[in-house]
């Protein structure tokens, strides 16, 4: 098995195929040789269970994934990676490599046509300048993975773990605890990789739950709400919402005292509870 964690061996690699880094697809290679198999282990690849994985870029973390999941199928969308993929990962038989914008697959198809019922879990270097489409495409399929590991840029991380009604939480935050809980795993410097990107690194894992999905009896309108909100979060919710979805100040701050909330309150100070619960009451209620 190849080393893909020797920086002489990855350059050789690549030059032999003639790759130049993409700054447009944000690549970044894991050359780091505790990093991958700690992703691999904390992400759940083990025997009878399955891995998506999102980049695999040149096969780093893919390899570490092999060697422990019964199936591991990869996305990848730069075609340029996939003679250097069939040179450094193709001995792996429970290896699947597909050529693709995983944006524009339907995960639930996708996971079917790759994995059927097993269970399954996502593991990613992801591309930071996408992160936060890939997370929500995936969380919004409806797939219950057991989990979603990804590394993410490291103030990206920081603000999906906060606590909602925090100042360091942003409509991400909430989108994504919306589906799940985040828990900060590790951190990763800019020396782990190839090239080293200008930013620090860290692994997140996200634990799929259905809480607040049945909780709430409207989602569009729960997540339209959020989104007007935080776009002004620090001028009173009051008068963004009332601007921005048509609702009168009065039934909106009526909206508010029953939920024993000041009318001066911000949106950056509400609960994930009490972003329901307002979305509850003000979906019941034709804004005119």
């Amino acid at each position: 098995m190849m080393n893909l964690t020797d920086i002489r061996t990855v350059k050789s690699v690549l030059m032999r195929y003639g790759f130049h880094f993409s700054k447009k697809l944000g690549q970044n290679f894991l050359v780091d040789p505790t990093v991958c198999p700690r992703i691999a282990e904390m992400g759940g690849a083990r025997p009878g269970h399955a891995i998506l994985e999102i980049g695999p870029g040149i096969g780093t973390l893919t390899q570490q994934l092999a060697l422990r999941a019964e199936r591991v199928t990869a996305v990848e969308l730069d075609k340029r990676l996939f003679p250097i993929l069939e040179e450094t990962v193709g001995e792996f038989e429970n290896l699947h490599i597909l050529h693709g914008d995983i944006l524009e697959q339907s995960i639930p198809e996708l996971l079917e046509q790759e994995f059927g019922d097993m269970s399954i879990s996502v593991c990613a270097n992801l591309p930071y300048y996408i992160t936060t489409p890939i997370l929500m495409h995936l969380l919004e399929s409806g797939v219950d993975f057991e989990s979603i590991t990804v590394m993410v840029q490291k103030e990206v991380a920081e603000k999906l773990q906060a606590r909602v009604g925090t100042r360091q939480a942003g409509a991400i935050t909430v989108a994504v605890q919306y589906y799940g809980t985040v828990e900060l795993l590790f951190s990763v410097p800019s020396r782990s990789f190839l090239p080293p990107p200008n930013v620090e690194s860290a692994v997140i894992q996200i634990r799929v739950g259905r809480r607040y999905a049945q909780q709430t009896k409207d989602p569009k309108h729960f997540f339209r709400m959020v989104r007007n909100g935080f776009s002004q979060r620090r001028k009173m919710l009051v008068n963004v919402i009332s601007t921005t979805m048509g609702y009168s100040k009065e039934m909106l701050i009526a909206a508010l005292h029953e939920l024993e909330l000041s009318e001066k309150v911000r949106i950056e100070q509400l609960s994930m509870e009490q972003l329901v619960g307002l979305s509850n009451l003000l979906c019941e209620t034709d804004p005119t």
